[in-house]
């Protein structure tokens, strides 16, 4: 079922709060019910609050505890695909014609998501891992409806460097967040943005890159951006060596790494022209290297234009 404004007005009087937050430039809101400690729940977000009256969001999400009643709940929900990560898996599917999202942590589910087709509203029902399945829910409300706004949420590491972002690109266990580390110990002024899901956004034809409320296992959650100085597929090997990308190869390494369904026209369409904007127009590198200090100055001296000289 998707909350609409008549049903939210019932609502008022069962504990509801609501909330607004701005990631990207783009604003959300949560509406929450239920006797629920929603400022702990809700704590990495509060960098990214914002007044309740400025800018329409670009989706509302309504959350509802329900605890162990979750899982003993009938859904009826087609599947379509799931992915599993860690001990963490996503379900995708269908209920009553519209989009349904299960939040899985082991063996527990921890929340399902139900959105409209536009992906502009939702509703979530949460289990008993309640930050857990809050948190995902978002991160894909975000990333569906903002898929056609040229925004796109990452999966990388990124920091920040004189001014500018760098975000490394990879699969799990590749060393984004090692390479991340060495640019912070040995290159003088570099920060850390995010440590795992930064956004990315195309604003007035330059690309930029956001902090967000999701980073992974690190606890980065700044509200910061940045113009994107460079992405940076990185490779473990025996060696350090750093090539440009361009063209397909360039768009091919930042396939991977933006989250979205693809299967949806709607989205795909909108991921392929941020895509296809990002691989034209920023540069793309590919980096085969040890994880060690001159793997850091290697790709910093070549991504910031040092080695040109």
């Amino acid at each position: 079922m998707i909350i609409d404004r008549s049903t939210y007005g019932c609502l008022q009087g069962k504990h509801t709060n609501t909330r607004r937050y701005k990631v990207a430039g783009h604003v959300f809101e949560v509406r929450m019910t239920g006797i629920v400690d929603w400022d702990k729940a809700l704590e990495q977000y509060a960098p990214f609050a914002t007044e309740p009256d400025v800018d329409e969001p670009v989706f509302v999400l309504t959350a509802m505890p329900q605890g162990e009643e979750l899982a003993a709940s009938v859904d009826g929900m087609q599947e379509v695909m799931r992915q599993s990560d860690e001990g963490s898996t996503i379900v995708v599917g269908q209920m009553d014609g519209h989009p349904c999202f299960e939040f899985w942590l082991g063996e527990s589910l921890a929340a399902r998501l139900t959105t409209s087709t536009d992906y502009h509203k939702g509703s979530v029902a949460l289990g008993n891992e309640l930050g857990y399945g809050l948190n995902n829910t978002l991160m894909v409300m975000f990333a569906l409806a903002t898929a056609c706004r040229q925004t796109a949420l990452f999966h990388a590491s990124v920091v920040g460097s004189e001014g500018r972002g760098y975000l490394f690109l990879g699969k799990s266990g590749t060393g984004k967040s090692t390479h991340s580390s060495l640019w912070l110990k040995h290159i003088e002024g570099t920060e850390l943005l995010n440590d795992d899901n930064p956004v990315v956004r195309i604003v007035d034809g330059i690309a930029r890159v956001y902090g967000s409320p999701w980073s992974g296992k690190t606890p980065c959650y700044r509200n910061v951006e940045m113009p994107i100085g460079g992405f940076v597929e990185l490779s473990q090997a025996p060696r350090n060596e750093i090539a440009r990308l361009k063209g397909v190869r360039a768009y091919a390494a930042l396939l991977p790494s933006i989250s979205g369904m693809r299967w949806d026209r709607q989205i795909a369409e909108g991921l392929h022209e941020t895509e296809n904007l990002l691989a034209q127009h920023v540069p793309v590198w590919h980096l085969d290297c040890l994880p060690d200090r001159d793997a850091a100055l290697l790709c910093y001296n070549t991504v910031s234009g040092l080695n040109d000289n």
